[in-house]
């Protein structure tokens, strides 16, 4: 199964095409070729490459679904 995960945007790195995003404190590189992003922007990323930019409510309700998730698997 494949999973987007929801994550924010902290910097861009513009010469490599590439963005900083923190997914609750992991920090990683996404490609940021697809979507037009900046700091402070809710992004949808899935194998390295962010997807789609969310509004702040629509990255809250997935980062709350993937909360429950997580406590219903522990």
């Amino acid at each position: 199964m494949c999973v987007a995960l929801p994550g924010r945007v902290l910097k861009l790195n513009s010469d490599a095409g590439t963005a900083t995003v923190d997914f609750n404190g992991n920090i990683v590189e996404a490609r940021s070729g697809l979507v037009d992003v900046a700091p402070g922007d809710r992004v949808l990323v899935h194998a390295g490459a962010i997807l789609q930019k969310m509004s702040e409510n629509e990255g809250s309700e997935m980062e709350d679904l993937f909360k429950e998730l997580e406590a219903f698997g522990s």
